[in-house]
C-alpha cells in the first residue's frame, strides 16, 4: 500500500506560489502596497536624520494620518462593521472615503474580514490570530488566500448604497489620498503625507490583530486572547483597548476607563452632538462592572 503525502497549504508570501495567476497579481499588488510605504519611511529616516525635513512635512502627515485613521477606526471598524453608530448619509460617505484613504482594502471586505475575526477569535478560521504566529497575525494574513466573502459575513452592506459606491470606487480614494499631499507640498508631501503616512497607518492597524491579541493586560474575561495595550490605544486612536473591544464589540467607546484616551469615541460623540450621528451604542457602568475581571458573583436564588 502506498502512502501519498500532501505539502501543507503553504501561509502568509508563500501562498503566492501555490494561487492562480489572477490571485498572483492581486498579492503582488498587495506586497508592493506593504513594501513601499517601508522603503519610503526607511529613505525618509534618513531625510530626517540629514535635517532634509521641515515642519510643513510633518505637519502633512499629522494633518493626514488623524482624518485617515479615524475613517477606519471610527467609520470601517465602529460604524460599518460593528454597527456602533449610525450616521448620516453625507457623513457616512465622508467617513467611509477617509478609510478607504488608509489603503487597507475596500470598504466592505474589510466589515468581512473583520466580522470573521470576531467569529472564529483565536480559533481555527481567524484571518489574523497569533496562533498562527505573531507574523502572520501583524502582516501575513494580507496574503492567504482564503479571504472572507462578503455574502457571508456582511450581506446587509451589499445593499447599502453609499457602502457599495464607495466600496467600488476604492481605487479612485487611494489616488487622491496621494495626488492631495503632492499638490500640498510636493514631493515631499507626497513623502511624508503620502507613503510615511499609510506606513504608520497600517502598521498600527494591524499591531491591533497582533499586538493587542498577545501583550497587555486583560480586563475582562472573553473568549480569545484580546488585550488592552496602551501604546496601540494611543497611536490607534482608541483602538488599542482590545480587550474591552471584545468583551462589548457593539460599543461606540472603546475607552472605557476615564484615563483611556479614545479620540475615535470622542469624535463619534461630536458627530452625536451635531445630529450627524444617532444610535451610538454605550454600555451601561453597571454591565461594565458585572462582567470585569475579579468582580463579584451573583450566586442565583436557592
Amino acid at each position: 500500500m502506498t502512502t501519498v503525502f500532501s505539502a501543507p497549504p503553504r501561509r502568509g508570501v508563500l501562498a503566492l506560489y501555490d494561487a492562480p495567476h489572477g490571485l498572483q497579481l492581486e498579492k503582488a499588488l498587495v506586497l508592493t502596497i506593504v513594501l513601499a510605504p517601508f522603503l519610503a519611511t526607511a529613505f525618509a529616516i534618513v531625510q530626517l536624520w540629514e535635517r532634509a525635513v521641515t515642519w510643513h512635512d510633518l505637519a502633512l502627515l499629522a494633518a493626514l494620518y488623524i482624518p485617515i485613521s479615524l475613517g477606519v477606526t471610527a467609520g470601517f471598524h465602529r460604524m460599518l462593521t460593528h454597527r456602533s453608530f449610525r450616521a448620516h448619509p453625507a457623513a457616512r460617505a465622508v467617513i467611509l472615503v477617509l478609510g478607504s484613504m488608509a489603503v487597507e482594502g475596500a470598504a466592505i471586505s474589510w466589515a468581512a474580514n473583520h466580522l470573521k475575526h470576531h467569529a472564529f477569535s483565536d480559533q481555527p478560521g481567524d484571518p489574523h490570530s497569533p496562533l498562527d504566529g505573531l507574523v502572520h497575525a501583524h502582516l501575513g494574513w494580507l496574503f492567504a488566500l482564503d479571504q472572507a466573502d462578503p455574502t457571508t459575513y456582511c450581506r446587509s452592506l451589499l445593499r447599502d448604497r453609499v457602502v457599495v459606491f464607495v466600496d467600488r470606487t476604492f481605487l479612485l480614494w487611494v489616488v487622491l489620498s496621494l495626488v492631495m499631499p503632492f499638490v500640498i507640498g510636493g514631493w515631499t508631501g507626497l513623502l511624508w503625507g503620502g507613503l510615511v503616512r499609510m506606513f504608520f497607518v497600517h502598521h498600527v492597524t494591524w499591531s491591533v490583530n497582533s499586538v493587542c491579541h498577545t501583550f497587555g493586560r486583560r480586563a475582562f474575561a472573553t473568549s480569545d486572547r484580546s488585550r488592552n495595550q496602551w501604546t496601540v490605544g494611543l497611536l490607534g486612536l482608541g483602538e488599542g483597548w482590545h480587550n474591552n473591544h471584545h468583551a462589548f464589540p457593539r460599543s461606540a467607546v472603546h475607552g472605557l476607563d476615564r484615563w483611556q484616551l479614545d479620540v475615535s469615541a470622542w469624535v463619534i460623540a461630536a458627530l452625536e452632538r451635531l445630529r450627524l450621528a444617532s444610535d451610538v451604542q454605550r454600555i451601561a457602568p453597571e454591565a461594565i462592572a458585572r462582567k470585569r475581571l475579579g468582580a463579584p458573583q451573583v450566586q442565583p436564588p436557592v
